[in-house]
């Protein structure tokens, strides 16, 4: 039996219906949710519903009871980066005393130096969790997630076609962007298929991608001229601020701003490829879709 932690989110639920699609059954799906509040959608799947959290080992020992094969979805805590790496550590000690057989686990992707990197906690806590999975004596695979496509906007503004215009300090830098779906659909593969016990798996684009060429595709959805403006970080904050955002939204945007400046993400790689049996969705067909 299969379970997925943070069933609820974007990433978790993507999983559940690739795994419905290729034919698992619901009765053989578990997913651990906090509460039984918000899971009416679940509960149509005819999924099995467990209750639990990532701050509690014993619940999640009692919800991981009968499973296999535990998907763990890494923790979107909103606090600080060590509550996420108590969450995994949590978990995977829970799953351990719960004789779970073997866990994947949904990491991000490293590049040689990231300690240096504008995001080196959030990416120092992927790689805590990695050893003390890898220490912990049960089988596992790794997904080293490059970085969702969805986030383009997100950095980008989601008024680029009125302002025809993105201002935002990642310089010239690249990232391997990726559509969550494709990892959700990648991880479900792993999952059903043999053939991953104790691997690492770099699951980028087969082509890096800055906001350059980002601007140049928009422009040419558009047909209008798209300026990319790359400030000074502390420009950047200053403008945000000014036009009211709040502090912590222009830390995250600056920190992953300053992260693909940094080329932490610049990587491409043909394993997520290899997984589907397609290439990935390139981020000109994304942009044309989000403009189609």
């Amino acid at each position: 039996m299969i379970l997925i932690t943070g069933a609820t989110g974007n990433f978790g639920s993507k999983v559940i219906k690739h795994l419905l699609k290729k034919g698992v059954p619901a009765s053989e799906i578990a997913v651990m949710v906090r509460s039984m509040e918000n899971t009416g959608s679940l509960e149509k799947l005819g999924v099995d519903l467990r209750i639990g959290n990532y701050d509690d080992v014993d619940a999640m020992v009692k919800a991981f009871a009968g499973i296999e094969q535990l998907l763990l979805v890494s923790s979107s805590d909103r606090g600080a980066i060590e509550n996420r790496t108590k969450h995994h550590i949590n978990a995977i000690t829970a799953a351990r005393q719960a004789n779970v057989r073997h866990i994947t686990y949904t990491s991000f992707i490293r590049k040689e130096g990231h300690e240096k990197s504008a995001i080196a906690g959030f990416q120092n806590s992927h790689l805590v969790t990695e050893n003390f999975l890898k220490d912990s004596g049960l089988t596992f695979t790794i997904l080293q997630n490059g970085i969702y496509q969805e986030m383009i906007f997100a950095f980008a503004g989601e008024k680029v076609a009125e302002t025809h215009s993105i201002f935002f300090p990642a310089k010239q830098g690249r990232a391997g962007w990726v559509l969550r779906e494709e990892l959700a659909e990648a991880a479900a593969t792993v999952l059903t298929t043999e053939g991953h016990t104790n691997k690492t798996y770099i699951l980028t684009n087969t082509a890096a991608i800055g906001f350059g060429q980002i601007a140049e595709y928009i422009s040419e959805r558009l047909n209008e001229e798209v300026e990319y403006t790359t400030p000074e970080v502390t420009t950047f904050g200053d403008v945000l601020k000014n036009s009211g955002v709040p502090p912590m939204y222009i830390d995250m945007m600056t920190m992953w701003g300053t992260a693909i400046a940094e080329g932490t993400m610049d990587l491409e790689d043909n394993t997520l490829e290899l997984l589907l049996g397609r290439k990935p969705k390139k981020v000109q067909e994304f942009i044309g879709e989000i403009y189609g």
